[in-house]
């Protein structure tokens, strides 16, 4: 029996009114200075926020308190092209920190940039400055320091966004939840709950740099601008090496390293330093000095110098750790705590 040929479909349009009930209300017409959430274009470096040094602590609950951490400061860049590890000069040392670098790229995200300083721990969990250039081999060393660990306490981009204007107390919440539980080589700094006068104390007591302070509500602003405060136990600077004087007691070693401070464009004698040194330094840092050798100090000396001093070239500095200053512009107190590399030399001290 032959199948009856189907029926054909007769389509019959909606009525108006219904039509008009089934399309729904109109759209609101999207704002056209924001048509789409784009990513954020992630920046090949930011120049790094700095603490402004003050006497005391601030006061007040829109300050948050850390330790201050003595190392190098790095910024820790997660692309799709690889991990960069950057030093506050802007130089490239992912080859440098290859513990740190791998764990960066462990961590669960697409892109990041992490702000943080490099240490290498004493027996005692407290930061050793010296124990990590002696790490990367020393000045102009080309070592790589593997037991280094990141303490990171600021996130400046995420997963294709800029932070960078977030409030600190935002960015910081973020970075909480991407290091929560991460004790290897990369870790939080963590924030300390306490008035800051106590704090402090307390650091000192452990034999601790100092403290950091910074705002809650502020962005993340390059340069000095007093968002960040650092309060220190002892002073600690950054000074040009102007040359030395020849040890007494050991051949082929320096006895004392002369200093000099900024002033304008002029360089200012500010005393010299004689401990601090293990024998090894002493001797290459005569080395290091000698091939720098002019023959008059490039600032002028006091009267009633030794005849023994050797002149170098200012290009070396070195951090120092001191106590005060005297009533003449003297260090009193000062200790030597290594050079600064190219890559990572702090600026020397602004009279």
């Amino acid at each position: 029996m032959a199948k009856r040929p189907p029926r054909s479909r007769q389509v019959v349009p909606l009525r108006h009114q219904a039509a008009a009930e089934l399309r729904g209300p109109a759209q609101p017409v999207r704002d056209p200075r924001q048509p789409q959430l784009p990513l954020d274009l992630m920046p090949s470096r930011i120049e790094p926020c700095l603490a402004v040094l003050t006497a005391v602590p601030p006061v007040g609950p829109d300050w948050s308190f850390e330790i201050k951490w003595d190392g190098y400061r790095l910024a820790i860049h997660v692309e799709p092209a690889g991990v960069r590890i950057l030093t506050r000069g802007g130089h490239d040392w992912t080859h440098r920190f290859p513990a740190i670098a791998n764990a960066a790229r462990a961590l669960d995200t697409s892109t990041l940039i992490i702000d943080g300083e490099a240490v290498v721990l004493d027996d005692e969990g407290r930061s050793d400055f010296g124990a990590l250039q002696q790490a990367l081999g020393g000045r102009g060393g080309k070592r790589s320091a593997s037991e280094a660990i990141l303490y990171a306490f600021d996130l400046l981009y995420l997963d294709g966004m800029d932070l960078s204007g977030m409030a600190l107390a935002e960015r910081r919440h973020l970075l909480e939840d991407l290091l929560s539980g991460q004790t290897g080589d990369i870790r939080l700094s963590q924030e300390v709950e306490a008035d800051g006068a106590a704090l402090l104390k307390t650091a000192c007591q452990h034999g601790l740099e100092g403290i950091i302070a910074k705002h809650r509500d502020r962005p993340y602003r390059s340069g000095r601008q007093g968002d960040w405060l650092k309060i220190k136990c002892v002073q600690r600077e950054s000074f040009a090496v102007l040359g030395y004087e020849p040890s007494t007691a050991m051949r082929g070693a320096i006895g004392s390293l002369l200093l000099a401070a900024r002033r304008g464009g002029d360089l200012v004698f500010v005393g010299s330093v004689g401990t601090g040194f293990s024998d090894e330094t002493a001797e290459a840092l005569k080395l290091q000095l000698d091939a720098l050798k002019i023959a008059k100090p490039a600032a002028p000396l006091p009267p009633g110098q030794s005849k023994r001093l050797v002149f170098a070239r200012p290009d070396l500095v070195a951090e120092i750790d001191f106590r005060a200053w005297t009533n003449d512009g003297r260090l009193r107190h000062a200790s030597f705590k290594g050079l600064r590399d190219d890559a990572d030399a702090g600026a020397v001290l602004e009279l």
